[in-house]
């Protein structure tokens, strides 16, 4: 069996592969002072954000929910990936050639992760569809696009290709790139027979869009039926697999993730043809959920790169169709809004036009003028309200109020309340004061039970990020005891030791090194300092991977701390490096360790000298003078 990878080529991965770049695939970060970024926390659904980043360091943490690590262990608990895999991924993107140990000298195929394999069988099955979509057989796919304004340029920017028609023409082109027919149905790429162990190809005859996740990597298909003779459904998807699942994928966010980050705009539409639409048509910020209704986990996917919170604002938009079932998309989606603190939009074109129609049909600039024409969706919601009823008449005015009101009170923000209570007051014709009260009164009304509006929107309840079974508010546990930070001696202690971990070429290695093992007093510090102790001291802090080496060497129980000491901002004015502080945290353990040395020194020469051990008391009241008039000299060096 092969064996474990080098560490050599671990190391050498770690070096050349950017904390921030990677966690910037997955999260909009902000700078956070000296050296430090942050963002909202993947791992947990929070609206300010508490994940800092330390590039220089190399780890992360969050002190909402205690997450924390290396690059490595982010892609772990992301993408739910073993150590190896998270390794092997890193090194394709680093170009690092790993190694493995007992002779096996090249890549371990058969120890290749299974969801590598699957995101190999993927980009194959991409590269596949995609030259397929110049064959003779794809001229009814390549007549769709052009037919709706995509060229061929277009086809290749978005990945569009075409799935051939026959039972098993990709299932023989994988199985020629060493595929097994086991890999493939877990993959979701081929379908089984429901009698017998066949497999035949799950896309036959169809245009075919890869989805990618955020990071760029294909996990999934979309396929549109072209051919009279196809009896399958008009869209056609990949299953649930381990890579793919549709209540939290979206899309065209690889492709809209850095503009979403830059404009702080997302865009939501309806369908693969429409967000190509949108992105050649100058609105590079939409997506689209796939084969499911928008539901709490797409809002967690876009949440993270818009920071939406309330110190950063976006903007969320939604394009629907104008017909019925636009609206009720619409409405459904009022449902969602209030997850996101950012400014959420409806944009509905009149006539019925999704955006790929009203490119084809009016131009570019018609897409963007449609998403610049938005409305607050707090308002369309309110709109589609008043429409059901007949506003000339008394009766239908006031059963409109009725029908509105609880939409005014249901509006979590208390500010934005009084304000739409006053248009609905406008909309209506009615006294602004009795549309007040019926405000009011919905408000007080019994909350109606939890619930979805529909079974789709509920899917991703109860997990997190790929199937997780905690509550998605639960914090991790922290094993580290957890000491005040409000108290000056913590304090004090936790400085110096975030210097250590973060900058150690600030501090002063022989100085810290000759601290004694009880030179802190709290006991979580104290085991800090015993770990770097145990690593060689300061003094070895050169050559790279130095908190990595700190934190392996802290065990399962301190290691959550150790994350937090290398991450966690450090109390310093613009511009000044952690040497100052280090420093006079140095002096004062030194202080303290001579203090407590010449209290000590002292009692016993008293002692000596109550004893009639005369020699003894004069050599100990010798060393305690010695002892004070360091202790002189330490605190006029402070001062």
């Amino acid at each position: 069996m092969p064996g474990r990878i080098r560490s050599e080529d671990v190391e050498a991965v770690r070096e050349q592969v950017r904390l921030d770049e990677v966690v910037g695939e997955y999260v909009t970060l902000k700078p956070a002072g000296a050296g430090s970024l942050k963002g909202l926390c993947p791992f947990h659904d929070e609206r300010s954000p508490s994940f800092h980043v330390r590039p220089a360091v190399g780890f992360y943490k969050c002190f909402g929910c205690g997450a924390g690590g290396d690059v490595f262990r982010f892609l772990q608990e992301l993408d739910h990936l073993t150590f190896p895999e998270a390794v092997e991924r890193l090194a394709q993107r680093a170009g690092v050639q790993l190694r493995y140990e007992e002779g096996s000298g090249g890549p371990r195929r058969q120890d290749v992760g299974a969801r590598q394999r699957m995101l190999d069988a993927h980009r194959v099955t991409a590269e596949f569809f995609a030259e397929q979509l110049g064959s003779p057989g794809a001229r009814v796919a390549r007549r769709f696009l052009a037919e709706r304004g995509f060229d061929r340029a277009a086809a290749e920017q978005f990945g569009a290709g075409f799935a051939p028609e026959g039972w098993d023409v990709l299932l023989k082109h994988l199985r020629g790139k060493g595929f097994s027919d086991g890999e493939l149905a877990t993959a979701g790429l081929v379908s089984r027979a429901q009698a017998g162990d066949r497999v035949y190809d799950r896309f036959r005859g169809r245009l075919v869009w890869p989805i990618r996740d955020v990071a760029g990597a294909t996990i999934g298909f979309g396929a549109r039926r072209l051919l009279e003779s196809d009896q399958g459904p008009k869209y056609l998807n990949t299953p649930q697999t381990p890579l793919y699942d549709k209540s939290s994928v979206l899309y065209g966010l690889d492709l809209a993730k850095r503009e979403i980050a830059r404009r702080r705009q997302v865009v939501f539409v309806e369908g693969y043809t429409d967000v190509m639409a949108c992105h050649l048509s100058g609105v590079p910020t939409a997506v689209a959920t796939c084969g499911t209704a928008f539901g709490p986990e797409h809002i967690r996917s876009v949440r993270r790169l818009l920071m939406d919170d309330d110190a950063f604002r976006g903007e969320v938009v939604f394009t629907f169709d104008g017909d019925e079932a636009g609206r009720k998309a619409a409405l459904r989606a009022f449902e969602e809004d209030q997850r996101f603190t950012a400014s959420t939009f409806v944009a509905v074109e009149p006539g019925g036009l999704d955006p790929c129609d009203l490119r084809l049909e009016r131009g570019p600039e018609a897409v963007a003028d449609l998403v610049s024409s938005r409305v607050p969706l707090f308002e369309f919601a309110l709109r589609s309200t008043l429409e059901r009823f007949d506003l000339d008449a008394a009766e239908g005015r006031v059963q409109a109020m009725r029908a509105a009101a609880p939409v005014v009170a249901g509006i979590k923000d208390p500010a934005l309340r009084p304000e739409y209570a006053r248009r609905l007051s406008g909309w209506l014709g009615m006294d602004v004061e009795e549309v007040r009260r019926a405000v009011g009164a919905a408000g007080r009304a019994p909350a109606a039970p939890a619930g979805r509006s529909s079974a789709s929107h509920g899917e991703g309840q109860g997990r997190g990020r790929g199937g997780r079974g905690a509550p998605e508010q639960a914090p991790r546990e922290v094993h580290a005891p957890a000491p005040d930070p409000r108290d000056p001696v913590v304090r004090l202690e936790r400085e110096l030791l975030q210097a250590v971990l973060q900058a150690p070429s600030d501090v002063d290695a022989a100085r810290f090194d000759a601290l004694p093992a009880d030179a802190f007093a709290v006991p979580v510090h104290r085991a800090v300092h015993e770990v770097v102790r145990a690593v060689g001291g300061l003094a070895a802090a050169g050559g790279g991977g130095w908190t990595g080496r700190v934190r392996e060497t802290a065990g399962e129980s301190l290691q959550p701390y150790v994350e937090e000491l290398a991450v966690a901002p450090m109390a310093l004015r613009p511009g000044e490096g952690a040497g100052r502080l280090a420093a006079a945290a140095l002096r004062e353990l030194e202080l303290r360790g001579l203090m407590r040395e010449a209290g000590e020194v002292t009692g016993r020469a008293q002692r000596a000298e109550a004893s009639g051990d005369a020699e003894a008391a004069a050599g100990l009241w010798a060393r305690a003078a010695a002892l004070t008039a360091a202790l002189q000299r330490l605190r006029a060096e402070s001062a």
